[in-house]
């Protein structure tokens, strides 16, 4: 009886149980998912997501080009489609499929025995005829096609572009309601479609930091294909492109719903179960603040077009502002601004240009000398209070002097050298690090490993290296290893030699301000969950923690005594931005800076390789418990040696003042300024979308 019941089982009924074991082979789909929202520490939407209508179809191993075909034909019916992205390539395939007849004579018999003999491979063979094919297909062919048929080619095409069992939208984002409707009432007829919701990224900034993303009509950007199909994602899918997006993608994308298709033998789809229900991205709360980003975007702009108006700023072209928390090196505001000329009116405008910030890098004058002299400190060249004379000097017959003395001898300490920015007292420095002895007139021969000794000891304040933000594309700025004269030293301890990006002044003088640590600036100040009702923040998944990079090698006496030294530029008697905070009901410690350079933008101009002028400026506020660390950067501002406007400390004045009102603001409004509120803010509209 066992064995005759086992054969039963094996003959009569084993085909039956072979057949069922196929309809249960399981292959995961994913579907989209609503893209992480971005908002500014304050909860205001920076980055949002607009649902749109969308037609997708899903085809499956077993689905023929003629069924496609057939389906193309009906929808072509019920909706409008673009035809705009049909290729040439797309034509001759589209042409192939409604001629194959016409097409197999492309290719003579005798042809295809002559490729046969020349081709070892089968599959290389009908490689070279299907080329040929393609080939000889005529201009007349290809022009018969009627509107109609373009249409349904674009569908097609649209249709053929993905993956067996991933969906691929046909169609999003101005799918009319009517089509919506129209398709939704007959995908029974209609195997492999569905109507379903897509979603478009809506930027509420013009913030170029935030990035962007691809469309679904683009997907994957080809140079990281390999990247991204080997983490599970589709060929049509949209990724962050730049910055933001790019930077935390894996945050933001979130995760797809996955779903069995259980198929029969034949590759048909006999059932759906969805194992895991999709997730949107997570939300990021940002460091930026929004309204002291607009405040000061404005405040930048401003001046641009302003010193645009004078004679001496034919080079200008960019200005930029940071401001950042000096203790756990969030970036509260990041502005990079272009004027240009509007190709179509002529006239000045104003473009974004944030991410220069960290990708651009200039000469940054005197801004840089307490990073001198903290390194005077550190490799024991100079001594906390210590006097030098600033006079004129003159090596091998050429003369270098500070501004403020052209031709006296003056004695000033560490501390007035800083305030009245003595360009000798610097050089001196430079001198003994050199191993250099000063003679009148006379070259002088110095231990070129100074270089190297100041290079590495600015980088453990901030200047010459990345930062650390998270942020793609940072760059570290140039210098020049080769160049080692005396007189390079000498334009080194005075910022006119290496360049340095308008982000790495702002870490160098919040690792002033904060105490001696290098912080790494960031823009991800929290990660959420999604909100469930559109008004709250989703619960806290992670705060970004502080980075610290670094400790410097000074003593604590040391930066006190430097930024003793910035005080004094803005309160001493000689200082040199004495009259910045003038009236101000808030104190702080800075440096002004201007540094010769040579221009080297837009080939035509007629200031290409010319002598220009940066201005510079950096500093913190409140001088006791610092806040905020600052800095400012307007490469080019003057053609002219002479006469150049205080731009720089205007920004300032203006920056600082936004940020205290700003402040005074919310405290009226019992607001912490410092604490983050779990409610949305809905941006308020434009005039023109009211």
């Amino acid at each position: 009886m066992l064995i005759l019941r086992l054969g039963y089982l094996q003959i009569v009924k084993g085909e039956d149980y072979v057949r069922a074991l196929e309809r249960t082979e399981e292959i995961a789909v994913n579907t989209s998912v609503p893209r992480g929202r971005l908002f500014d520490r304050n909860g205001r939407i920076l980055v949002d997501n607009d649902p749109k209508n969308a037609i997708t179809y899903t085809k499956t191993t077993s689905t023929k080009s003629s069924e496609m075909l057939e389906i193309a034909e009906k929808l072509s019916e019920l909706i409008e489609q673009d035809t705009k992205r049909v290729t040439l390539g797309d034509k001759r395939d589209f042409w192939i499929l409604l001629n194959s007849e016409e097409a197999s004579e492309k290719v003579s018999k005798k042809e295809q025995r002559a490729i046969g003999e020349k081709f070892k491979e089968k599959k290389d063979a009908q490689r070279e005829i299907n080329r040929l094919t393609r080939e000889r297909i005529t201009d007349e062919e290809l022009n018969s096609f009627t509107d109609h048929e373009l249409e349904v080619l674009a569908i097609y095409r649209e249709m053929m572009s993905g993956y067996a069992y991933s969906p691929q939208i046909v169609k999003s984002g101005n799918v009319t309601e009517e089509e919506f409707a129209a398709v939704s009432e007959r995908l029974s007829e209609l195997p492999g479609v569905n109507t379903t919701t897509d979603w478009e990224r809506m930027r509420r900034s013009d913030n170029t930091i935030l990035g962007s993303t691809t469309r679904p009509v683009e997907g994957i950007p080809r140079a990281q294909l390999d990247y991204y199909l080997a983490r599970d994602y589709s060929r049509n899918d949209r990724v962050g492109r730049s910055y933001i997006e790019q930077y935390y993608e894996e945050l933001l994308k979130g995760q797809k719903t996955v779903v069995k298709n259980i198929k029969d033998r034949t590759g048909r789809v006999v059932e759906t179960k969805t194992v895991r229900e999709g997730e949107p991205g997570k939300d990021l709360v940002l460091s930026i603040d929004s309204e002291l980003q607009t405040a000061l975007e404005e405040v930048v702009s401003n001046k641009l077009l302003q010193l645009k108006q004078s004679g001496y700023t034919g080079a200008l072209d960019r200005a930029f502002l940071v401001m950042m928390d000096p203790h756990s090196g969030e970036v509260l505001s990041l502005v990079g601004k272009q004027v240009g000329k509007n190709p179509e009116t002529g006239k000045r405008e104003i473009r974004d240009y944030a991410f220069g910030t960290f990708t651009s890098a200039y000469e940054a004058g005197s801004t840089v000398k307490m990073a001198t002299v903290l390194t005077g400190y550190s490799e024991g060249v100079l001594r906390v209070g210590e006097s030098k004379i600033d006079e004129p000097l003159n090596v091998g017959g050429q003369w270098k002097r500070s501004l403020f003395n052209q031709s006296g001898r003056v004695a000033v300490n560490d501390v007035q050298a800083l305030g009245r920015s003595s360009n000798v007292y610097m050089f001196k420095i430079a001198f003994s690090l050199g191993k250099g002895v000063y003679r009148f007139g006379r070259g002088m021969s110095i231990d070129t490993s100074a270089f190297d000794t100041f290079r590495q000891s600015f980088a453990s304040y901030g200047l010459g290296t990345k930062t650390g933000i998270d942020l793609p594309g940072e760059t570290t700025g140039f210098y020049n290893p080769d160049d080692v004269l005396t007189g390079k030293l000498m334009d080194f301890a005075i910022g006119q030699f290496d360049t340095y990006t308008p982000l790495q002044l702002a870490q160098y003088v919040s690792t002033i301000a904060n105490g001696g640590y290098r912080v790494a600036p960031k823009m991800l100040k929290e990660i959420r969950e999604p909100s469930q009702d559109g008004e709250v923040l989703g619960a806290l998944v992670e705060e970004k923690p502080t980075t610290i990079l670094n400790r410097i090698n000074n003593t604590n006496a040391e930066i006190e005594q430097v930024k003793r030294g910035m005080h004094y530029v803005y309160y001493g008697s000689n200082g040199t931005g004495r009259s910045v905070l003038q009236g101000a009901n808030y104190d702080a410690g800075g440096k002004t800076g201007t540094a010769q350079a040579y221009y080297y933008g837009d080939r035509e101009s007629p200031y290409f390789g010319k002598v220009t002028i940066n201005l510079t400026h950096v500093g913190f506020a409140p001088y006791d418990n610092p806040e905020v660390a600052y800095a400012v950067v307007i490469p080019h501002v003057w053609t002219s040696q002479r006469g150049y406007p205080p731009a720089a400390n205007d920004i300032v004045r203006s920056a600082l003042d936004s940020y205290f009102e700003l402040k005074e603001k919310r405290l009226a409004e019992n607001n912490d300024p410092s604490v983050i509120k779990p409610i949305i803010h809905a941006p308020e509209k434009s005039e023109e979308a009211k």
